[in-house]
């Protein structure tokens, strides 16, 4: 089978949960969440700060390598921003032209971006000059801003501009996490580019990833928020395709998972403010609770908590042995 990519997601993913997921096993690689550039040549500690993972060879604990993403809009901002990521030996360098939020496309960054093709090929070209062969150069994009109008001009761009693969995610910024993912129009970008194409979007189950590989003709599927609901998808994708059983009961799962949610819990309580720590695990547990009812009951007995110690005693009743974060 292809490759399983885990997907960036600002705001949902990061660092920690990068290494909870890719613990669990089956990823091929991983994009960490976008590092903005705005004008400024960001110092080496704005990228490990944001991928840690640099400090490991830029891989995960569990062994994952993480592409770091950039996003921006002036061409010369990025490849001075990329020359000096370069020296940091990412595992990648992926630029982010899919970016729906309205604070970065305010700025006429992300997924706005695709107004423009001609912008799209400066940008890639300007990075692709600095970012030396060895280092894997990618691009994210969706099908456009509010229509596919250009979709397919877009993506020639970028494989003009010297990336060596493209994902798609294959909805509009208009669009945003709406369903349906159109994954037909990943099959007309993969017609008229040479450079292998990723598919993205609306992939929560291994029909999910079937379907998606069937329409869009990939083999190679980015996940994201199924990932995330689903830390086991990609592992269940892998016992499909080897025409393993893939069990319906995931009692077995949530045991799995139970010791990943006390990592979690003691890494965020470590690295965030104690007033912001339970938002984060609500969060994922929120995420979650659509494919474990184990979930549903400990997100509903923790809903209203806002004490780390209390949401720690919650979590050792549920059997998720919280140890006493870090004072």
């Amino acid at each position: 089978m292809g490759k399983l990519l885990l997907a960036p997601m600002e705001g949902l993913v990061d660092d920690v949960l990068r290494d909870v997921l890719t613990r669990v096993g089956a990823y091929d690689l991983a994009v960490s969440e976008f590092i903005r550039v705005s004008g400024n040549l960001l110092p080496p500690r704005a990228f490990r700060r944001l991928c840690p993972e640099l400090d490991n060879g830029s891989r995960t604990r569990a062994g994952t390598p993480l592409v770091v993403q950039l996003l921006g809009s002036d061409p010369a901002c990025m490849a001075e921003n990329a020359a000096q990521l370069v020296e940091l030996a990412p595992a990648g360098i992926d630029l982010n032209f899919g970016c729906p939020a309205p604070t970065v496309n305010r700025h006429g960054g992300g997924a706005m971006l695709l107004a423009d093709p001609e912008q799209l090929l400066r940008i890639a070209a300007a990075v692709r000059r600095v970012v030396p062969a060895e280092i894997p150069f990618t691009a994210k994009m969706r099908l456009g801003v509010r229509d596919t109008a250009k979709t397919l001009d877009c993506a020639r761009a970028l494989a003009a501009g010297g990336i060596v693969a493209l994902v798609v995610h294959a909805r509009t910024r208009t669009d945003g996490y709406r369903p349906p993912a159109h994954w037909e129009w990943i099959a007309r970008i993969r017609a008229v580019v040479e450079t292998p194409v990723v598919a993205n979007g609306e992939v929560w189950t291994v029909a999910d990833h079937a379907r998606c590989c069937a329409v869009s003709g990939s083999d190679d599927v980015m996940i994201g928020r199924g990932a995330v609901a689903d830390p086991f998808l990609a592992r269940r994708i892998r016992a499909q395709a080897a025409r393993e059983v893939v069990a319906v009961d995931r009692s077995d799962d949530w045991r799995q998972l139970q010791p990943l949610l006390a990592s979690y819990w003691q890494q965020v309580c470590a690295k965030v403010a104690a007033r912001h720590a339970p938002g984060r695990l609500k969060l994922w547990l929120g995420s979650l609770r659509r494919n474990f009812v184990e979930a549903e009951a400990l997100f509903m007995a923790i809903r209203t908590l806002a004490g780390v110690e209390e949401i720690s005693r919650v979590l050792e009743l549920h059997g998720i042995p919280a140890q006493k974060p870090p004072a």
